[in-house]
């Protein structure tokens, strides 16, 4: 029976009273979790650990939950969880450099100890291993996901009326990285060669660079929003990892590489953004604590060439990273350590530079696999199937684009799990936008936007599709507007 807005069912309130019980009194005291859940519940709590009052009863409440019921899906259960313990780095790393008598402090260390994050590690892979089979795979019957993404075709729907908006900050310089804060229609970010990073929002009107990020003593190569999207992440030339306070643009904290080599790419661990991974021109990537700014013990490993890009997988098991040698290494993640265990290898084209590299653990009802999407500087961008739990890698489609020498990315459109077909954005070194239906076998390319003076190296998608964000290497950055129906 389907409950009207305000009613609570019985069931609604047999669930709350439930709830309500998950956390006993003795928590603390190293009591189990998995009172009132049965014995099928192995949860174990760490003796002796600090646990936050409110916000660590309620991380655990509604994943004890999940458990039992079911979660919502992949990306609502993942990010709810990831971004209500990112929204307490900034808060931390701030007490961190206000007081640095705080470093040494028992109480400030001991929230951030290994045996806080095991007992994390512990219920992050409960709720992703007891999930139902199947159950985060979208079906005819999601009305709400399919009345966003709209009943048109993937040619309508990726219809764009013209240009939103130019930002030209950067003009003169080339602007590798351009990316949306997370679950947001109009704050952006972007980073480029001349050193800066620009925050930049677009309501209210007229769009203007909110904040700028000053501090780099060379060129960005990356950045990347946390999922709270408080803290910002860069890396640069200059050998240094900076973290940003997004709303007023201070530098919380610099991390220089211990090689003192150019740092080239990175990504936050989705489910712990204290962790950041980091790709260095000395084929190293490594794991950051960006809490403490340390290196994560056995965080660490060697590539064939210079790491320029990664991903990891949504529940962050499974992390990926391209080099300048042509090759995809997959890497497991231990989310209790942070430890890093080289998996697999693909090469894709020997000399060729893996640039770009997104995954996604479903794409459409019609391709439920999981996939990772590549730009590899073959004149191609390439889809992969994700064939087994070791992150191996199996070629499903590859569409013509100008691609053969610069650092061009590519995207999965972020709703386009919701209507019939599929659809990807990638940037071309011949200064256009292609969108791509990866689900047609012949003329893929569904919408192509022109109006860039060089070539195209990133793009981005707000949340709900209605703005598309492209930058280039004349440092220009276009916003479209969807057209209207």
């Amino acid at each position: 029976m389907r409950s009207l807005p305000g009613h609570v069912t019985c069931q609604q309130k047999q669930r709350w009273r439930e709830a309500k019980e998950v956390i006993p009194v003795g928590l603390c005291n190293g009591s189990s979790l998995a009172a009132g859940f049965g014995t099928g519940c192995k949860v174990q709590c760490i003796s002796h650990t600090y646990l936050p009052p409110v916000s660590q009863y309620l991380r655990l409440r509604s994943q004890l939950l999940a458990l039992r019921y079911g979660p919502l899906s992949e990306q609502s259960s993942f990010r709810a969880s990831s971004v209500r313990s990112s929204r307490t780095t900034l808060d931390r790393m701030e007490d961190f450099e206000e007081d640095p008598r705080a470093q040494g402090a028992r109480g400030h260390r001991r929230s951030v100890s290994r045996g806080s994050y095991q007992l994390q590690a512990q219920m992050n892979r409960a709720v992703y291993d007891e999930r139902p089979p199947g159950s985060l795979v979208p079906t005819s019957v999601a009305e709400a996901s399919r009345a966003m993404a709209g009943d048109t075709t993937l040619s309508e729907n990726y219809a764009f009326a013209g240009m939103y908006h130019i930002f030209d900050q950067h003009v003169d310089s080339a602007v590798p990285r351009i990316q949306f804060a997370n679950d947001d229609k109009h704050l952006l970010a972007c980073c480029s060669l001349d050193g800066n990073l620009s925050i930049m929002t677009l309501s209210p009107s007229p769009p203007s660079v909110k904040v700028t990020l000053k501090g780099h003593g060379g060129p960005v190569t990356d950045f990347a929003w946390s999922l709270s999207n408080d803290v910002i992440v860069s890396t640069s030339l200059d050998g240094t990892l900076r973290i940003w306070n997004t709303e007023d643009g201070r530098c919380i904290r610099e991390v220089r590489d211990p090689e003192s080599s150019e740092l080239l790419c990175c990504t936050f661990q989705p489910m712990n953004n204290n962790l950041t991974v980091v790709g260095n021109s000395k084929h190293h990537l490594q794991v950051v604590n960006i809490s403490t700014g340390k290196k994560v013990k056995g965080g660490s490993s060697k590539l064939t060439g210079r790491v320029l890009s990664v991903s990891f997988d949504a529940p962050g098991k499974i992390l990926w990273a391209g080099d300048d040698r042509g090759s995809i290494f997959s890497f497991l993640f231990d989310m209790a350590t942070g430890k890093l265990t080289k998996a697999k290898r693909l090469v894709v084209s020997e000399g060729s530079s893996i640039c770009s590299i997104s995954a996604r653990s479903w794409i459409s009802r019609e391709a439920r696999d999981p996939s990772l999407l590549v730009n590899a500087c073959v004149n191609k961008l390439l889809l992969y199937r994700v064939v087994d739990n070791e992150g191996a890698l199996q070629l499903k489609r590859s569409f013509p684009i100008k691609h053969g020498s610069q650092l061009v990315h590519s995207i999965f459109c972020p709703l386009m799990s919701f209507r019939q077909g599929a659809c990807v954005v990638t940037g071309g070194e011949d200064g256009c936008v292609y969108f791509f239906d990866v689900e047609r076998n012949t003329k893929a390319i569904v919408n192509k936007l022109q109006g860039h003076g060089g070539p195209v190296l990133d793009v981005s998608f707000n949340c709900d599709e209605s703005l598309l964000a492209s930058a280039d290497s004349t440092g220009m950055v276009i916003i479209w507007r969807r057209e209207q129906k």
